[in-house]
C-alpha cells in the first residue's frame, strides 16, 4: 500500500552533489513533519544519483524516491515535472518544498499547474498553523511567509483547499542541520518510463560561472547602506572588509542606487546570512534588512541616528559618521596586527 501524506523536499543536484538549500529544507521539513506527526520524504532525480540517497536519509528523510536514469543527467523541466507530479499523485504528500533556485523556480510552477494546487515563491519562513473562516476551520496548514509589495510588508499565505501545499524557499533562510550518521530510512527506486516527446528539449552545452561573492559562507561581513552616500563611499566599506578578511554586503537601497551589485545584497530580498561578525555601516535597519542578518553571532552598528532600528538588534553600537569611524577602526586594527 503506498504511503500517504508527509512533507516532501525536492533534492536538487548540482554537479554531482545535493544542493545545500535542499539540505536546509530537509532540516526544516523534519521540524514541520514532527509537528504534524508525519514523515519526511526527499525526491532525487538525475543520472548516477543513487549514491546520494543515503546522505538525504542522514539529513532527515525517512524515505527517498530516486529516479536515476541516463536520460535525466541534464535538468529538463518536462521530464522532471512529470516524475515528481506522478509521485505526488500516487503518494499524496501534504507539503512539497523546493529551493528558490533557478531550477526550483522553473520546476515548481509547472508541478503546481499539473497538480492544480497553489504555490508561494521565495518564502523566508515556514510554519504550521490553522485558519478559521466562514467556510469552516482549517487545520494542518502550511503558513508560507514571504516579503510582498517590494519587501514593504510580510505576507502569510495559505492553501486551505488544495493539496499538496507547495512553496519555494530561499537559500540560507534555515540552518543546515547536522547529519545523523547511520540513520535508517527507505530508499525507493522510481522507474523512468516516459514517451520520447517528454524529452523535447536537449541541452547542447553548459557554461558554469563561478560565484563571485559568497555572503552565505562569510565569517565576517561589512555591509553598507544608504548612509554610505555614493558608489565611491563603498571603497571605504571594501577597505574595512579587506582589512578584517571579510566580505562586502549591502542593503537594497544601496543596490537600487547602483552603488554596488545585487549579489552583495543582504535581507529578505537578498541573501540571509549568519556570520560571526556583521558590521552594519550607514544602515538604518529596516525590518526587511534585519530579517536577513539578525541571527549573526555579533553585530556592530555604525549610524549617526541613535534611534535607528539597527541598534535594536546590534550587540555593539557606535553613534557617528561612518566616514570618520571606519578609518579609525582600520587604523586601530592595523596598529595591533
Amino acid at each position: 500500500m503506498p504511503s500517504v501524506g508527509g512533507v516532501w523536499v525536492f533534492a536538487q543536484v548540482d554537479d554531482g552533489r545535493v544542493a545545500e538549500v535542499s539540505l536546509e529544507l530537509l532540516g526544516r521539513a523534519r521540524e514541520l513533519a514532527d509537528q504534524l506527526q508525519t514523515s519526511v520524504a526527499a525526491v532525487l532525480i538525475g543520472s548516477h544519483v543513487m549514491p546520494l540517497a543515503a546522505g538525504l536519509v542522514e539529513s532527515g528523510a525517512d524515505r527517498v524516491y530516486v529516479a536515476d536514469d541516463e536520460v535525466l543527467g541534464d535538468y529538463s523541466t518536462q521530464p522532471y515535472a512529470r516524475i515528481l507530479s506522478q509521485l505526488a499523485q500516487t503518494h499524496k504528500p501534504e507539503i512539497v518544498l523546493y529551493g528558490a533556485t533557478t531550477t526550483g523556480r522553473d520546476l515548481a510552477p509547472r508541478i503546481a499547474s499539473m497538480l492544480r494546487t497553489g504555490l508561494t515563491a521565495d518564502c523566508t519562513d515556514l510554519r504550521i498553523g490553522s485558519h478559521h473562516a466562514k467556510e469552516g476551520d482549517y487545520e494542518r496548514l502550511l503558513y508560507q511567509i514571504r516579503p510582498a509589495f517590494g519587501g514593504n510588508i510580510i505576507a502569510t499565505i495559505i492553501t486551505p483547499d488544495h493539496r499538496p501545499q507547495m512553496a519555494t524557499v530561499r537559500e540560507g533562510v534555515f540552518r543546515l542541520a547536522e547529519p545523523e550518521p547511520g540513520r535508517s530510512g527507505e530508499i525507493i527506486p522510481v522507474t523512468v518510463d516516459m514517451p520520447e516527446e517528454e524529452f523535447c528539449v536537449q541541452v547542447l552545452s553548459r557554461s558554469l560561472q563561478e560565484k563571485r561573492v559568497n555572503l552565505k559562507g562569510a565569517a565576517i561581513i561589512v555591509a553598507g547602506g544608504a548612509g554610505v552616500g555614493s558608489k565611491e563611499g563603498f571603497g571605504l566599506i571594501r577597505e574595512l572588509a579587506d582589512t578584517l578578511g571579510g566580505v562586502v554586503g549591502a542593503t537594497r537601497a544601496a543596490v537600487d542606487a547602483g552603488w554596488i551589485g545585487q549579489e552583495h545584497q543582504v535581507g529578505q530580498t537578498g541573501t540571509t546570512v549568519r556570520p560571526k561578525l556583521y558590521i552594519a555601516a550607514g544602515i538604518s535597519g529596516s525590518v526587511q534588512h534585519r530579517a536577513g542578518m539578525d541571527q549573526s553571532a555579533r553585530i556592530l552598528a555604525i549610524d549617526t541616528d541613535p534611534r535607528a532600528p539597527i541598534f535594536s538588534v546590534a550587540h555593539y553600537g557606535i553613534i557617528g559618521d561612518l566616514h570618520d569611524v571606519i578609518p579609525r577602526i582600520i587604523g586601530a586594527y592595523r596598529s595591533k596586527a
